[in-house]
């Protein structure tokens, strides 16, 4: 049977183990605990949460090899478009100006390079509505 497509927003630890898939582009759940544990302790979590994943969607699995090798179905831009668009609806409710107010005037100031970043969008942003 194959995975269904994704629906929902992944979990912490779905998310640690996508963050090893995206840096690696694809692994193998020693390789995947390696990444997140270090040691020989927990490799069956990693292979149980691996399993839930693929039954979620959220990874697909090459089962060619002996070692089966998982990589994401989900890019990080859509997972974090995904997550933020809950963020905001549940904890602002909705409003993407208090989101962006309480990010930039948290206790870690933007770099001079993020701030260029942020005037290059708000640009982007306010010449569309002009189109």
């Amino acid at each position: 049977m194959s995975p269904r497509p994704p629906s929902a927003k992944p979990t912490e630890a779905e998310l640690a183990i996508l963050k090893v898939l995206w840096e690696l582009g694809e692994a193998t759940v020693r390789e995947v605990h390696q990444a997140l544990y270090g040691d020989d302790s927990g490799y069956t979590t990693a292979l149980k949460m691996l399993q839930v994943m693929h039954g979620k969607g959220l990874v697909r699995r090459d089962e060619n090899q002996r070692a089966h090798v998982y990589s994401a179905s989900v890019s990080k831009s859509a997972t974090q478009k995904r997550v933020m668009t809950d963020l905001v609806q549940r904890l602002f409710d909705g409003s993407n100006a208090q989101l962006v107010m309480r990010a930039l005037g948290g206790e870690q100031p933007p770099s001079s390079e993020e701030l260029a970043q942020i005037r290059q969008l708000l640009d982007r942003l306010e010449g569309s509505d002009h189109a």
